[in-house]
């Protein structure tokens, strides 16, 4: 079995800093965690991640959305959203209509088919995550979540243009 850069990292810990060991290890939770949902999706659903995603965006808003709105929402380009648009407006599970405010402006919402398949999908991925994570207490979970979101606000800090705390 290939070791992952966490691994590798860790076999001569001198040579790199703690930080970035320390996100080694959160890609590697990462990897290993998304690696497994793709698996249980496509076998379980049929579907990829990328479209679980889609409806998940949708499912959250019901009146539509249009596809530079999904496109931001999942950071990918608007060509990578029309490649699953067209494939879940064939297979039945999205509507399509020109936006009212921009006759060039698609608007995209899940069929009732759409929204009932995610949400049965849906049901299945929250099991799944509380699955992976059930070695955790909820005390663990807190604390991971509080250093989590400190992370998230030093990692936004570093950013050009962004204010440090």
């Amino acid at each position: 079995m290939p070791l992952d850069a966490e691994a590798k990292a860790l076999e001569a810990p001198g040579e790199h800093a703690d930080e970035l060991r320390l996100w080694l290890r959160m890609l590697t939770c990462t990897n290993l965690i998304e690696a497994e949902i793709r698996t249980r999706l496509r076998d379980t659903f049929g579907v990829t991640l990328p479209r679980f995603d889609l409806m998940a965006q949708l499912d959250r808003a019901p009146e539509g959305m249009t596809l530079s709105d999904v496109s931001r929402r999942m950071m990918v380009s608007n060509g990578n959203v029309t490649g699953l648009v067209e494939r879940l407006v064939e297979s039945g599970h999205l509507e399509r209509r020109t936006a009212a405010h921009d006759r060039r402006a698609q608007v995209i919402r899940l069929t009732d088919l759409g929204r009932a398949e995610f949400r049965a999908m849906a049901a299945a991925h929250e099991a799944w995550i509380a699955e992976m994570f059930e070695g955790l207490s909820r005390d663990e979970v807190d604390v991971l979540m509080r250093l989590l979101a400190k992370t998230k606000s030093s990692a936004h800090a570093a950013l050009p243009g962004e204010s440090r705390p």
